[in-house]
């Protein structure tokens, strides 16, 4: 969902949370995340590493940037769109 339409308060599918639409909805739950609430104290770049694993592909980091945004969200902050995280996950590495 874009991150400017996103309210917390009816954040209760996946696709409710900011930057995630149904293909990355699917990535999520195949790393054990069914629902919003699962990302709370969940780190972005373990779950990242674990759907390179799953699916056997080295993701684009891009996804690791809407894992960081979901997470964060979830943990309290206010939405924010994925490339406000790509400084961030650049300066990680």
């Amino acid at each position: 969902m874009n991150p400017s339409k996103v309210d917390r308060s009816r954040t209760i599918l996946l696709t409710d949370l900011p930057n995630v639409g149904p293909s990355l909805a699917e990535d999520l739950r195949a790393i054990g995340i069914q629902a919003p609430g699962d990302l709370v104290g969940k780190d972005p770049v373990e779950l990242y590493g674990r759907l390179n694993e799953i699916t056997g592909t080295q993701h684009d980091p891009c996804v690791l940037d809407i894992f960081m945004s979901v997470t964060d969200f979830m943990n309290g902050n206010a939405a924010q769109p994925w490339w406000a995280y790509t400084q961030e996950r650049k300066n990680r590495s």
